[in-house]
């Protein structure tokens, strides 16, 4: 599988999760791959590590998703290091869940700051720096598509904010054969959300499949987007979540 081999790639948020598995997915592919990570530095070095035991160069550039200027610059530094960006992967996020009437204008700001502000400031810095052909691929949620309970309003908007931006960057950079996608993902058993977590029932009864997915399964399908195969798929949605949208 050398499908990537040699393409630069950032993925925001790498040092767990989708994001951990999608930076390792892609070396895996043959790319060169750097990661944004805030708090958790022995994570991300550990996700350098897995990289580098696949033969391809990987760094780990601290930045915080909410802080629009140090994610420009993360991106900036990232493509710097990597000699060039042919991939970035939009995948810092954060959700806060509960009864609109019970989250406070803090937490709007969180997670619009992350999930919206963060992702449009890392497309916005790397546009100058992506070669002719290069993919962008935004993670967002099944919560954009159909959402099933109560206390989802903030995350489901600030998810669905991606869906507008990818469309809008598809127009904005094809004439330079640069695609821009998002992938939602479905309920998938990360330490965030886990699979015999209090909230998995629920979830559960909402899929096809009587599982979550695992981080690997989002990470195919980056790499999918991000491959040679996938060059005439731009503005579009691929979901892979279980089931939830059937």
């Amino acid at each position: 599988m050398d499908e990537l081999m040699g393409k630069k790639v950032l993925v925001t948020g790498g040092s767990r999760g989708i994001g951990a598995a999608t930076a390792v997915a892609l070396a895996a592919r043959g790319a060169d791959v750097a990661i944004t990570y805030n708090a958790s530095a022995d994570a991300a070095a550990t996700v350098v590590k897995e990289i580098e035991a696949l033969g391809r160069r990987g760094y780990a550039v601290p930045a915080d998703a909410a802080d629009a200027v140090a994610v420009g610059d993360a991106v900036r530094r990232a493509a710097e290091l990597l000699g060039g960006l042919d991939v970035l992967v939009n995948n810092a996020g954060v959700g806060a869940i509960g009864p609109i009437g019970d989250l406070t204008l803090d937490d709007v700001n969180q997670v619009l700051a992350v999930n919206v502000r963060g992702a449009y400031a890392a497309a916005q810095a790397a546009v100058p720096l992506l070669s002719d052909g290069a993919r962008l691929i935004h993670i967002g949620s099944c919560a954009a598509d159909r959402v099933t309970s109560p206390g989802m309003t903030l995350y489901a908007m600030s998810k669905s904010a991606l869906i507008g931006l990818s469309k809008a960057l598809s127009r904005e950079l094809g004439a330079r054969n640069i695609t821009s996608n998002v992938v939602h993902p479905g309920p998938i058993n990360t330490a965030m959300n886990p699979a015999n977590g209090p909230y998995a029932e629920p979830q559960l009864a909402n899929l096809s499949l009587p599982r979550f997915g695992t981080p690997e399964e989002i990470a195919a399908a980056v790499a999918y987007l991000a491959g040679p195969h996938a060059s005439y798929i731009t503005g579009t949605e691929l979901s892979i979540d279980g089931g939830h949208a059937a």
